[in-house]
Order: C-alpha cells, then structure tokens, then sequence
C-alpha cells in the first residue's frame, strides 16, 4: 500500500459572463471528499488557480483536508470515482468550470492524473456548467502520459 502525500487540482474558471461563483467546491478521491477553498478568489471568471491538499497546503482548513489522515491509498484510486463538485451557495450559484486537472503525489515515479476529456482548456474551448438546475458534478477520468497538458 501506497499512501498518498499530496493532491494537486489545476482548477480553471472561464473568462465568459456570470461564470464565477460563490459556491462551494469539491474534490472527490480516493473514497474522501476535500474542500477546494483557499484564501484567495478562487472560482472568479477567468481564474486559474491550484489547490494543494496535503504536503505543503494551499487550502483552508488544511488539517481537514488532507489526504494523509486519515491514510488515503494510491490502491483507493482504482476503487473510488475522482470527480469534481459544486454545492450551490448564495445568489451566484452557478460555475463554468473551463479546465480541470487533479495529480495525485505530483513529481514521483508514482504520480496520477486525472482530467475530462470534453474540456479542452483553450480559451474559446468546450466548458460545462454546474449548478442545482444543470447538474452539480463532474467525473475525471485516468490520463495517458501522452496526452496534452494545460
């Protein structure tokens, strides 16, 4: 068994009208779910941000959000969904997400990623958007090393 260190999302907002939100945001992994919240505005139109979970932390409420209590296995990744969430809050609920990329243990000879191959992550790309009236999660899928990056 593998314990995973460390949980990196690439989160992009898109730069189109109303596409912020003041919702909250969730990671789905390994069998948990993780708040993706930091203290800076992360979910703006137009903002691309990364939330660390974990080693060297990023994300509010770090010891709550850490992958490393309790121990979450790299063997959980295989069994669990990884997926992202909105849980709709205040009066700008909705979310165009445009990009998203989440790397398990980020630089080790171990490290997974995960992202949705509809997003395309060029601007003027395929986006979704999440709320209570469109659907409020998105599942990520493994990628192959091959392919391209944001």
């Amino acid at each position: 068994m593998t314990a995973i260190s460390q949980i990196v999302a690439h989160i992009v907002t898109a730069d189109v009208d109303h596409a912020s939100t003041g919702s909250w945001i969730y990671l789905g992994l390994a069998g948990r779910e993780f708040s993706l919240d930091t203290h800076g505005v992360d979910f703006s139109r137009g903002a691309d941000a990364n939330f660390r979970l974990g080693e060297d932390s990023n994300v509010k409420y770090p010891e709550y959000n850490d992958p490393r209590t309790p121990p979450l296995s790299t063997q959980d990744l295989d069994h669990f969904p990884v997926y992202l969430r909105v849980e709709s809050a205040g009066d700008r609920a909705a979310w165009c997400l445009e990009w998203a990329s989440v790397t398990v243990d980020p630089g080790t000879g171990r490290s997974r990623r995960y992202t949705h191959p509809a997003l395309s992550g060029t601007v003027g790309g395929h986006r979704i958007w999440l709320d209570t009236g469109y659907g409020k999660a998105l599942y990520l899928r493994p990628v192959e090393e091959d392919e391209p990056r944001r």
